[in-house]
């Protein structure tokens, strides 16, 4: 019998498949100070955040963490040992963020919600300013983990051409994406570029000065990945200077952003609350990939998602 230890709850609500079901047990502990003399587990089940006891939870047995969330940079890795193997639900949220960045990039070439009219306009038939298309616009995407192969599935069909950066010589998943290896192959000549890699030490404030001036004036930008891959100074500069049309930003630095903050209100940014992953199948999918990893652990298969601490990711 696997004990889990869960500071997300009992998974009630959850499908568990009934050839695991009997398998393992559940114990809700806290997330703050310390479990009950003598209780120990074999899996830890967590956030991907700073977890105040968390140090504490790990000197009570598990040998396998999970993290219910895809991006890991706010959690401590330095605290998982060489003994102990890291996973994350890594792509649950790949299909709808996807579909947000794809709307995103249609509104932005479809002038939405500014072209809907209240009254006659001067013109019928003739939209001012005109329509673009994302029929052979260039798409470029920082990141083809689960979420950027996901953008590319769906940006292929409406005939982008489409480059990627990643930080691995693995092929690309996805046939018709041309890889690149900098971030000025990436950029130049771009339409649309969409962040969706982890936060590294690489990718740390890499959108500057420098990387906004590579760009072709007009360029849509994108980002669902993390806030402080971009230099908010920079963007603003690029933004006022028309080599950034417009960037739609679901996820800011620092979340949530403080009230009179300069994005809320400028006419180029369109800014969402880190919402672009909900659909109506959010919370079963959370924990999706940690029921196949259990399946996994009980058969002594290899898991899937595991995390790198020396890469971050």
């Amino acid at each position: 019998m696997v004990r889990i230890l869960s500071q997300v709850g009992l998974l009630q609500g959850i499908p568990i498949p009934p050839e695991i079901a009997e398998q393992f047990e559940i114990i809700a502990i806290p997330s703050e100070g310390e479990l009950e003399p003598g209780l120990t587990g074999d899996v830890l089940l967590t956030r991907p955040t700073l977890v105040p006891n968390l140090a504490h939870v790990l000197n009570r047995g598990p040998r396998w963490v999970h993290l219910i969330g895809t991006g890991i940079d706010d959690f401590p890795l330095e605290l998982i040992g060489d003994d102990c193997v890291l996973t994350n639900s890594r792509g649950l949220s790949a299909m709808p963020i996807a579909e947000w960045v794809l709307a995103c990039m249609l509104s932005f070439e479809k002038r939405m919600p500014g072209s809907f009219i209240t009254e006659p306009p001067k013109h019928w038939n003739i939209p001012s300013p005109g329509f673009g298309t994302l029929f052979g616009g260039n798409l470029a995407l920082l990141g083809l983990g689960g979420i950027g192969t996901a953008v590319a599935q769906r940006a292929l069909p409406f005939g982008m051409q489409i480059r990627a950066l990643r930080n691995t010589d693995a092929p690309s998943p996805v046939s018709g994406v041309e890889l690149v290896r900098t971030i000025d192959e990436l950029v130049a000549d771009a339409d649309h570029i969409v962040l969706v890699a982890p936060l590294t030490d690489a990718t740390r404030r890499l959108f500057d000065d420098r990387v906004f001036s590579l760009m072709k004036p007009g360029v849509h930008l994108v980002n669902v990945a993390r806030g402080p891959m971009i230099d908010d100074a920079a963007l603003r500069r690029a933004l006022d200077t028309g080599i950034v049309a417009c960037a739609s930003i679901d996820s800011t630095d620092p979340e949530p952003l403080p009230a009179g903050h300069w994005m809320y209100e400028h006419p180029g940014v369109r800014v969402s609350p880190h919402s672009s992953w909900n659909w109506p199948g959010a919370f079963p999918a959370m924990f999706d990939m940690f029921l196949e990893n259990l399946r996994r652990h009980l058969t002594d298969e290899p898991l899937l998602s595991v995390v790198d601490p020396a890469n971050g990711y």
